[in-house]
């Protein structure tokens, strides 16, 4: 391998050597310590037949790593800056694909059937711009690409919600809607002190998998139900789940009938009770959704 990018003085040099600066609104912060990148290129690569798309490249300090033990890195860069910056980093790898394109608006699922097509597991890996982390992670998450992993550094205060278990004060809609779609591993903990500049707050790495199970009548409607639970964090749920429901006591009929307290808060429920739940609530509004269709259709009386 070149020179490893991912220390205080190669950084800079390049940086110098580029005329560039880090760029806030591309939430950029460039890693500096090696031993970072090689982990979590090391966790990314999950097999000897792997394609990485590596999201924002940057001068390319993860890329390097990826390079070394993926058969292919495909980089999908959104700053114009980098297109010479890489040509001259990454110089020697003969296996780095660059695409100048803003990820969240590539056809994914394409780009993942273009490789998986020649046999290739597909993984992605990205050090995500704080700012961004969740609508990238949505857009991955609802391609329905067959995607073998998602291996990403956040900050640590995002990361901690995505894998939050019941009861945590982390826990929220957000760690239920992932884990029905994922199962979320952490990797290793990142101190901002690696990077440069330096960031206000420490950062995390994240591994997802996406999990095979029954399909759901609605995924987009259960999503909802979630959502509303979790709207008022210090109120139950019964409170909460009214506002899907036409009144309280229909919305206590269903908690009940799912095995659910009604004065027990949403924090403290794990996904198999939101799953059932949302059973239920289908179930209920299904019936009630037929019988209006019923309705609708019975002669009217002579």
């Amino acid at each position: 391998m070149k020179k490893v990018i991912a220390t205080p003085s190669v950084t800079k040099e390049i940086l110098e050597r580029h005329s560039l600066f880090a760029k806030k609104s591309y939430g950029q912060n460039f890693l500096v310590d090696s031993g970072v990148v090689e982990k979590i290129a090391r966790h990314a690569v999950i097999s000897d037949h792997c394609v990485v798309f590596e999201i924002g490249p940057g001068i390319g300090a993860l890329t390097q790593w990826l390079c070394a033990y993926a058969k292919q890195v495909v980089s999908f860069e959104i700053d114009e800056r980098m297109r010479s910056v890489l040509a001259d980093t990454l110089q020697d790898a003969d296996n780095f694909t660059l695409v100048m394109e803003d990820f969240l608006q590539v056809d994914l699922a394409a780009w993942v059937d273009r490789y998986r097509s020649q046999g290739y597991d597909v993984v992605i890996a990205a050090n995500l711009p704080y700012y961004i982390t969740t609508p990238i992670l949505f857009k991955i998450f609802e391609s329905k690409a067959e995607i073998a992993a998602i291996t990403v550094m956040m900050q640590k205060e995002v990361a901690d919600r995505f894998h939050a278990r019941p009861g945590s004060k982390d826990y929220n809609a957000l760690s239920v809607i992932t884990q029905f779609r994922c199962s979320v591993h952490p990797v290793m903990k990142v101190p901002r002190n690696v990077f440069l500049p330096k960031p206000n707050v420490d950062s995390a790495v994240l591994q997802f998998r996406f999990i095979e199970h029954a399909p759901l009548a609605d995924e987009e409607r259960f999503f909802a139900m979630v959502k509303a639970c979790f709207a008022m964090r210090r109120k139950t749920i019964l409170n909460n789940f009214t506002g899907c429901c036409e009144d309280k006591a229909q919305a206590m009929e269903l908690l009940t009938r799912a095995g659910i307290d009604p004065s027990t808060r949403s924090e403290q429920l794990p996904l198999d009770a939101f799953l059932h739940l949302y059973e239920v609530y289908e179930h209920e509004s299904g019936s009630k959704r037929e019988n209006q269709s019923l309705a609708g259709c019975r002669p009217k009386a002579e």
